[in-house]
């Protein structure tokens, strides 16, 4: 039987808040099921389409950079990842641990490096 999703996994696999995902429902964006206890059940597999969709570009980020995975170097719970863009350009970034193991990042692999930020500030 195909994995289903309480509304609060749901929301944490898709990066959402609850209220969201109620909202979604809601409008029609997400299908939901309700168990005996009428409480919101999630299938699967709209999670795993709602995920395809944002990975596909439904994410507000202004600024995507997809290149290679040139360096990952993981220190306790932090992990910094290099990807180059374009050469000589290259991001990076600081993230958890976490998120490279569940990315599963490793040099050579293709990723996007989302930029999202009201200001990026370097000085000399």
């Amino acid at each position: 039987m195909p994995r289903s999703y309480t509304a609060r996994e749901a929301a944490q696999r898709l990066g959402i808040s609850i209220d969201t995902l109620r909202r979604w429902d809601r409008a029609g964006r997400i299908r939901t099921e309700r168990d005996s206890r009428n409480r919101r059940i999630v299938p699967g597999v709209e999670v795993e389409r709602l995920r395809a969709e944002s990975r596909s570009g439904g994410l507000s980020a202004r600024n995507r950079f997809v290149g290679t995975v040139s360096h990952v170097e993981v220190d306790g719970l932090m992990a910094q990842v290099e990807i180059m863009v374009t050469e000589p350009t290259r991001v990076v970034a600081l993230v958890t641990r976490d998120a490279v193991e569940e990315l599963g990042l490793k040099p050579g692999m293709s990723a996007t490096a989302l930029v999202k930020s009201t200001s990026v500030m370097v000085e000399k």
